[in-house]
């Protein structure tokens, strides 16, 4: 088995070594990981949520969706297990700071103007996020995947590639959507807090607000296409070094062809966004003064095997030669303190420094 799980990576290196777009991934606490290697060089745009592959969607709505079609791609599959660990080099590289989209004093900044925004009742809560830039020596990029399979067992763990995109690759926490033969399920992800040896804790009012701001956003934008809707309460989850709030929401799709619109009322979600949504968005392009990219988007599974299992493209990073770009953010309500939300980023920004 040890060597079928080596013969595996090193078809990846292969992969990535060629210049051949390909996507490696495990869903959260599965033990299976799937990759699809595209036959050519060719970049897909997605242009029907009725084709078949997987899908790689920026923040920005209006920007072009990446798929790897199914029918152009290699699949390949294997299984990880206690018994059988992934063998992780032991040399890392080092890195330092190089620059940042935002320093403290500039982040903290624009948090006030986000508070302040918010407390003129121009929004209940905006998202704001910053890019650190890391230089690197030696990046091996199938070591540092390895690495986060290991550290984020619970969460969506990828590595992506186009020769014509870049690199990028993460650890999220959250699931946008998950639909199986018309079952449907989500969950409303928001408030953190550092893991300190316990998820039995006491979340403030900032956090639970938050929370609730996402849970109501799902309720009300899934109405028109979801029946039967469950809501569980919220509780707390472990990601990595951090804690997160929890709502689980399910029911039944009202009709087979209403996969795009329901992700269209879903993405982006006010965990990356914020509410208003138009409100939000335009506070975000006037002030964060940095492209998201693909950061805060999604990907995954989409019409694979009956199913569609997408994720909020959280705790990633873009790898570009020697240097990796951490995109981090937090959300921002009336009642945030602009230095505790800094403290927040550098707390997302060690999910993706502890791999490298």
């Amino acid at each position: 088995m040890q060597n079928e799980i080596t013969d595996f990576f090193n078809e990846i290196s292969s992969f990535y070594d060629s210049n051949l777009p390909f996507v490696v991934y495990r869903k959260p606490n599965e033990a299976s990981i799937k990759a699809y290697a595209q036959k050519n060089k060719e970049l897909n745009h997605l242009h029907s949520f009725k084709e078949m592959g997987f899908v790689f969607a920026p923040f920005n709505t209006n920007d072009s969706k990446i798929i790897f079609p199914s029918y152009k791609c290699n699949m390949l599959t294997i299984e990880i297990s206690e018994k059988y660990p992934l063998e992780i080099k032991g040399n890392k590289s080092s890195f330092n700071v190089n620059s940042s989209e935002k320093t403290k004093e500039d982040y903290i900044e624009l948090v006030q103007r986000g508070i302040d925004f918010i407390k003129n009742k121009n929004a209940k809560k905006v998202v704001l996020s910053r890019k650190e830039i890391l230089e690197c020596d030696n990046i091996d990029v199938i070591n540092t995947f390895k690495d986060i399979l290991n550290n984020y067992k619970n969460a969506f763990v990828y590595l992506w590639f186009h020769p014509s995109v870049g690199l990028w690759m993460g650890a999220t926490p959250e699931r946008l959507i998950n639909v199986y033969q018309s079952k449907f399920k989500t969950m409303a992800l928001a408030g953190t807090q550092l893991y300190k040896n316990s998820t039995d804790v006491i979340w403030n009012g900032k956090e639970r607000k938050e929370q609730q701001f996402v849970t109501d956003f799902i309720l009300e934008n899934i109405r028109d296409t979801v029946d039967n809707i469950k809501v569980s309460n919220a509780y707390t989850i472990k990601a990595g070094n951090l804690l997160h709030i929890r709502t689980d929401i399910s029911g039944v799709l009202k009709a087979a062809d209403m996969l795009e619109s329901l992700i269209g009322s879903l993405h982006p979600t006010p965990a990356v966004l914020g509410l208003p949504k138009i409100s939000a968005t335009k506070f975000i392009l006037e002030n964060e003064g940095y492209d998201r990219a693909y950061y805060a988007g999604y990907l995954g599974e989409l019409n694979i095997e009956s199913s569609t299992n997408l994720f909020v493209n959280l705790r990633c990073m873009q790898l570009n030669k020697n240097t990796a770009s951490i995109y981090i953010g937090g959300g921002i309500t009336k009642d945030s303190n602009s230095n505790k939300e800094w403290e927040e980023t550098v707390s997302k920004a060690e999910v993706m420094k502890k791999v490298l």
